[in-house]
């Protein structure tokens, strides 16, 4: 205690001072009147000089405490409350400025690409607008292009207007099941990373080949009427090899030229799975354009139709493939064999859902999903292409189990999916089934074609599959009892493995070539294309003066920028040449795939959005999500 001062008594200082007490503190933080020395800590604080005059005679100038005369006792106290106050304080900052600064500190010991991806995105883009039928747009970067198949559908049994859409391939055929499954994939891209493709100027690129596609499938379904039966579109021109007349398979013109005829295959309700992925399509092209309320409407209002028409109130013992009906899809057997339609319906149903909030849909795919899983085939198993949708519907349900749990009745098919989709992930990650050069082999013992295909949906799904663990704030997934050498996948694995299949794509493979067409310094030049292979001179080209350039040894006089070619074959090696389509034909269903991986992989924006629902890693959590109510 201090002395006694000296004008007073011998009396114990303790008698003569009055002694006060500090507040005791709730747990709420929250000062408390102290009526017991019990519950306070006895300080004086000694730090102003003392006065003669008492301390209540004035008002006091200074705070309660002050008034109340608080004294320390022992100035170490003191110094340890300061230390350990200073010490909290900055442990808070500390801690507020390390999570700001986590995200971006983490992307820095992520692997990236080591290929300027935004250019590769851009021509990967600009390989869509070479496949444009119809009226060709004017402000088209692609040159050597110009309006075409304008008559399309006059050959129908009913003459229809079916100009629009996109030529398939190297041929110029148009086919609805990949163009489909284009619009779809797509879209789907737009709809988790739309503020990566706004920050490097491609928003309104994607958008605008999106609504070509999402357009011309407006066309290819007549719901039935008093007049009409169901009617659906499954493909534009011929693909029969043994024709003896001129087509789009025998005849090596380029579209501007063409003057055979193009017949038109149409289906009833039967061809499930061409409904269904068109359903999806339209769903999920709806999510895209919802700003624009009528547009967006006329799509969902399309997709629900032929829902109707194509599930509701068809017996399900009638549904198929299309390819099975030699009416509707007996020539595409040839190009897009489909092995099944389970997993479109479901793939429709879970795109409708997300389009319309209307848990009716959900309902069906759930219940359909796991029928979908015991049919699907061993050479299809694990893969996400034209043909099989469902390792992606998993992603999509694992998705909403993660970011929009719905609970009962949902939580087996939520649990499943989310097995099926960590199953995946460890495929990718433990696979020995690789080139030597690195490249995943997914279909090796089918004799499978076009193996970049598959790398590319792959490396897509990989990659959105981390960013939604990353959402989560989780460090990977098990492994155990998937039948897989591994324990378990990290987020880090995932990215490092999308990562090498891009990068093998773009050039980072053993032939030391870039397999999309105008990237890089080593790229195809054969490609196996026919408004690529002739000169675009302003002279009009028979079939037969076709031949000359399809069976040229020089490069194409036309560069189709961004084309990603077949690929190499299982031991890396590539054939550069234009008779060899089994390495050099590119395809709309393909660069769909490499499009979805290259913006999965690009960097988010450097600026934060605005957008509450768009986080640092540039993907959209929530905007999945804007119709369903509940």
């Amino acid at each position: 205690m201090p002395s006694s001062l000296g004008s007073q008594t011998q009396a114990s200082a303790a008698d003569l001072e009055p002694v006060r007490f500090v507040h005791t503190v709730s747990e709420a933080h929250r000062l408390l009147p102290s009526a017991s020395r019990w519950n306070s800590i006895e300080i004086d604080y000694n730090l102003l000089p003392q006065s003669s005059i008492a301390n209540d005679s004035l008002p006091s100038p200074y705070s309660k405490s002050y008034e109340f005369n608080l004294v320390i006792t022992d100035k170490n106290y003191l110094k340890r409350c300061l230390y350990i106050s200073a010490s909290t304080i900055f442990l808070v900052l500390a801690l507020i400025l390390l999570v700001a600064l986590l995200p971006n500190a983490l992307q820095k010991h992520h692997r990236h690409p080591s290929k300027n991806l935004t250019r590769a995105l851009s021509q990967a883009l600009t390989f869509f607008d070479a496949q444009i039928s119809g009226v060709y747009p004017n402000n088209s970067l692609v040159k050597f292009r110009a309006s075409s198949g304008l008559h399309d559908g006059n050959l129908s049994s009913k003459p229809v207007n079916l100009w629009g859409g996109f030529y398939d391939s190297g041929n110029n055929i148009k086919f609805s099941f990949p163009t489909a499954y284009t619009v779809t994939l797509l879209s789907w891209t737009v709809i988790e990373y739309h503020e990566k493709y706004a920050d490097i100027g491609e928003l309104d690129h994607v958008k605008e080949i999106i609504k070509w596609g999402s357009d011309y499938l407006l066309k290819l379904f007549v719901p039935p009427n008093t007049t009409s039966e169901f009617i659906l579109y499954s493909q534009v021109g011929s693909g029969n090899i043994d024709a003896k007349v001129p087509n789009d398979i025998n005849c090596w013109q380029r579209p501007e030229d063409m003057h055979y005829d193009r017949p038109v295959s149409i289906c009833n309700s039967t061809a499930s799975d061409l409904a269904g992925e068109i359903i999806a399509a339209l769903s999920a092209a709806s999510l895209v354009f919802k700003e624009d309320n009528v547009y967006s409407g006329e799509l969902v209002t399309a997709a629900e139709k032929l829902y109707e028409s194509a599930i509701t109130k068809l017996d399900p013992a009638r549904q198929g493939a299309y390819t099975k009906v030699d009416a509707c899809g007996g020539e595409s057997r040839n190009f897009y064999n489909s092995s099944g339609f389970q997993d479109e319906l479901v793939w429709g149903g879970t795109w409708l859902f997300f389009a319309t909030g209307d848990n009716s849909y959900l309902d069906y795919a759930t219940k359909e999903f796991k029928y979908a899983v015991a049919n699907e085939t061993s050479a299809d198993k694990g893969i996400f292409y034209w043909n099989n949708k469902l390792t992606a519907n998993a992603v999509l349900l694992t998705r909403l189990r993660y970011f929009r749990d719905l609970g009962f009745p949902y939580e087996s098919s939520f649990d499943s999916s989310s097995d099926i989709t960590d199953t995946l992930m460890c495929s990718y990650i433990s696979s020995q089934k690789t080139t030597p050069g690195g490249l995943l082999l997914q279909r090796p013992t089918y004799g499978a074609r076009a193996p970049l295909e598959y790398a590319a949906t792959a490396s897509f799904l990989s990659k959105l599959y981390s960013d939604y663990l990353d959402l989560l704030r989780s460090s990977g997934g098990s492994c155990i009892n998937t039948g897989f050498s591994i324990n378990m996948f990290s987020v880090d694995m995932l990215r490092n493995f999308s990562i090498t299949q891009v990068n093998y794509i773009l050039g980072d493979n053993p032939m030391k070539m870039s397999y999309m067409v105008g990237f890089g310094d080593k790229f195809p030049t054969q490609v196996h294309h026919r408004s690529a292979s002739i000169p675009w001179d302003g002279h009009q080209y028979s079939c037969e003066e076709g031949e000359k350039w399809k069976n040229s040894k020089d490069p194409n006089p036309n560069v189709l920028l961004g084309a990603m070619v077949a690929g190499p074959d299982d031991l890396d090696k590539f054939v550069d040449e234009r008779d060899k389509q089994e390495f050099t034909e590119p395809s709309i269903a393909s660069n769909a795939g490499l499009v979805a991986a290259l913006i999965a992989l690009h960097d988010p924006p450097r600026h934060r959005s605005l957008k509450a629902n768009v986080t640092l890693l540039g993907i959209d959590q929530t905007g999945i999500f804007g119709k369903i109510r509940h």
